[in-house]
Order: C-alpha cells, then sequence, then structure tokens
C-alpha cells in the first residue's frame, strides 16, 4: 500500500460490454490493494453486466456513466475532461470490439471514450471478446493502429470462453492485470538494463527415486525477479525446481542440477549485464549416479559418496568483465565475516549475507535477516526485512554501479 496521501496514483477504469465485465470489481479491489486510487467509467453495454453500485461500493467513488448528467456537488467541472487530467493511467478492461474501432478511429460518444480521447496518461487496454471476433481482420488492423500511437495492450488469455468457444479472448485473472497497470505506473530506474537471476534450489539424483536438495524455496529469488521487472529491466531467471511463479514479464528457464545450472549461466552469461546468484547452489552432489533404485538397507546407500558441486562463480569469473556480480552466502555463524570472505573470494560487486537456521529468516520465510556488504566495503545491515523490500534495496546498490 502507498505510504502517503501524496504517493497515491490514480487509475482510471473503464468498463466496456462483455460477459468478462463480470470481474470488474475483483479488479478494483486488485488495484486498491496495491495502493491505487480507482475511478470507474461503466458504459451502457457495461452496466448489463455490472452495476454501478457494486462498483462504487468496491472503489469508495462514484461511477461515471452518462455524457451530459447535471449535479450538485459544488464542483462543475466536465467530468470526463477533469478524469482525464486527473489519470495516472486509463485502464480499460474488458475492451470489447466495438471499444476497440471506436478508439482507433478517434470516436468519443460516450464518457469512456472521451476520456480516451482527451486524457494524455498510459493506455492499457485488454481485450476481450469471442475468438473470432478477437482474430477478425478489422480487429487485428484496430489493435496494429493503437499500438502504433503507443497504446499498451495487455493480450487476452487462450482457452475457454463464455460463449462456448476455445480460442484467444479471454480477460486475464484480475490480479494479472494489476499488475500490469504497476509496470506501467512503477518508476523504470532500470528500464533497458539485462538482469540474470537465478533462482531456488537445485536437486543432485542419487538414483530415480532419490535425490539431494536444501531447503531453498525460490522466495527471494521471486522478489528480485519482480522487483527487477517493475523497474523496467529485462530480466532471464534460471530456476531450480520450485513449488511457485515468476512474474509475467520474465524468460524463464528451468534446471535441476548444479551442473545444469552452471550450463545455462555460461549460456545466458554474454546477453547480460547484471547477473545475480541468489540459487542456494547444493555443494554435495552424489558421485554416482544410479540407474536403478538402491534397496533400502543396501550397504551402497549408506555408504553414498560425495563429491563438491561445480563452482559456478569461480568458473565464470574470468568472463565478469564489466557486469556487475551479486552473491548470496546463507551463513548460521559468523554472517558478516563468512559473507565478506566469499565476497573477496569470488570478485564480487556486493554480496547479501543472510542468517539462516533460525525462525523467520532464510529459507522459507518471508523475511531475511543479515547484511548487505559492498567490494568497496561498506556494510548495511537488516533485521527481519521482507524479501521484497530487500529485493529493492538490493537492486538500489546495482543500479548505482551501472
Amino acid at each position: 500500500m502507498a505510504g502517503a496521501a501524496d504517493e497515491v496514483k490514480t487509475v482510471v477504469f473503464g468498463i466496456t460490454g462483455g460477459i468478462a465485465a463480470y470481474k470488474a470489481p475483483l479488479i478494483v479491489r486488485a488495484l486498491k490493494a496495491h495502493g491505487f486510487d480507482v475511478h470507474t467509467i461503466l458504459t451502457e453495454a457495461g452496466s448489463r453486466f455490472v452495476t454501478p453500485y457494486t462498483l462504487q461500493a468496491v472503489s469508495g467513488r462514484p461511477v461515471y456513466s452518462e455524457m451530459f448528467r447535471v449535479i450538485d456537488s459544488g464542483s462543475y467541472a466536465v467530468e470526463h475532461v477533469a478524469l482525464a487530467d486527473r489519470a495516472k493511467l486509463l485502464l480499460i478492461a474488458p475492451a470489447s470490439a466495438n471499444c476497440l474501432a471506436k478508439l482507433a478511429g478517434g470516436i468519443a460518444d460516450d464518457p469512456l471514450s472521451c476520456t480516451a480521447l482527451a486524457t494524455r496518461a498510459p493506455l492499457l487496454v485488454c481485450p476481450s471478446m469471442n475468438a473470432n471476433m478477437y482474430t477478425h481482420p478489422a480487429t487485428r488492423r484496430n489493435l496494429d493502429t493503437l499500438k502504433s500511437r503507443g497504446v499498451h495492450i495487455l493480450e487476452p488469455e487462450t482457452g475457454e470462453l463464455a460463449c462456448g468457444w476455445e480460442g484467444p479472448g479471454r480477460l486475464p485473472a484480475p490480479e494479472r492485470i494489476a499488475d500490469e497497470v504497476r509496470r506501467y505506473l512503477h518508476p523504470q530506474g532500470l528500464a533497458g538494463r539485462r538482469i540474470l537471476i537465478t533462482c531456488g534450489p537445485t536437486a543432485e539424483d542419487i538414483d530415480p527415486v532419490r535425490f539431494i536438495t536444501n531447503r531453498s524455496t525460490g522466495r527471494m529469488g521471486r522478489s528480485l525477479v519482480e522487483a527487477a521487472c517493475l523497474q523496467g529491466a529485462e530480466v532471464r531467471v534460471i530456476t531450480g525446481p520450485v513449488n511457485l511463479t515468476y512474474a509475467p514479464w520474465a524468460q524463464v528457464f528451468s534446471v535441476r542440477s548444479a551442473g545444469e545450472l552452471l550450463a545455462a549461466v555460461q549460456a545466458h552469461l554474454d546477453w547480460a549485464e547484471v547477473l545475480i546468484m541468489a540459487a542456494a547452489v547444493a555443494d554435495y552432489v552424489p558421485r554416482e549416479y544410479r540407474g536403478s533404485k538402491i534397496k533400502k538397507g543396501s550397504q551402497a546407500l549408506k555408504a553414498l559418496e560425495l563429491a563438491s558441486s561445480p563452482d559456478i562463480l569461480a568458473t565464470i569469473a574470468p568472463d565478469k568483465g564489466a557486469r556487475v556480480f551479486v552473491g548470496f552466502a546463507a551463513e548460521t555463524d559468523d554472517v558478516a565475516g563468512q559473507g565478506l570472505d566469499k565476497l573477496r573470494r569470488k570478485g564480487l560487486d556486493l554480496i547479501v549475507a543472510n542468517q539462516v537456521g533460525k525462525e523467520g529468516t532464510g529459507f522459507a520465510a518471508e523475511t531475511n535477516t543479515g547484511l548487505i556488504i559492498t567490494s568497496g566495503g561498506t556494510q548495511e545491515p537488516f533485521e527481519r526485512m521482507d524479501k521484497g523490500e530487500l529485493a529493492r534495496r538490493i537492486l538500489d546498490h546495482v543500479r548505482d554501479r551501472l
């Protein structure tokens, strides 16, 4: 949520006629959960699917639906012009085929189309309709026209539609739409920067049934990916096995073992300006993989022999060049000392040394405790800090070095 009144950003949200309009109250709630002040414009066709009272109740604001209404409110501003000026972003979801045609043609015959023509705020359009309507040449041409003017288009999902058809045309989930709004209104401090982030654990197979892994869940990596994407970076993610999803704007590449992770980092390093090694790479791997299940009680399993995993940062160090390298050190004791030692040994620009083995910090927790250590010698402690906030602080340091 926004921390102060002057930080609140106004989103003007237009709803047109389509069955997906039933999601509009959920979209309002998702936007408000991120601190946006939401003002809704409901077209006449849209009012057949969702009521003004519902939108007013969830937004806490009056709903605009009449072109020439006369009210005694003490203010006589032209509503669609006032809304257009107030908007930090105009969102239209669902945007029907008719709406797209009006936007492309510059038609202004209702409060929503007038506001769209009057505003100079970014316009985010979420088309939703029957698959045949969406793929019709006229609709495609209208979308191309809007894109050429700088209008942002969140493409619909493909799947079963309300009309019974299967294909493109389904409105994305409310949270996905709210995330897209967040991205367009977020300061773009890393716009165009290419950031490679490794996340999650590695899994080292013993036999077809068993493997060695660690407690990493990928949460810290996910926070870094989201924060970098919101700031406009191009992000590639190399992830071990995790039970979560990453920000929708990132390219995600899945690996399993430390060896696969090393190969993936080497394959993508030339592309990257920044490497953030947030993955918890297994320190040890089975020396030998058994193609058949080792039976319970077997001497072979009791005497499992382990070897050191590949040292990814040491391997790629000769290729660092001007890139910014960020590492992590998960430690139970002497967190600062161990982190500083690793920073020097690996030739890193920055290391996040975090406490593990205690409740509420490190693996599988929502918060971290530790310190950020820079190659310049500064140490910035943090105590039970939310991983999202920690990700933003790490990226502040990265931005300072680019």
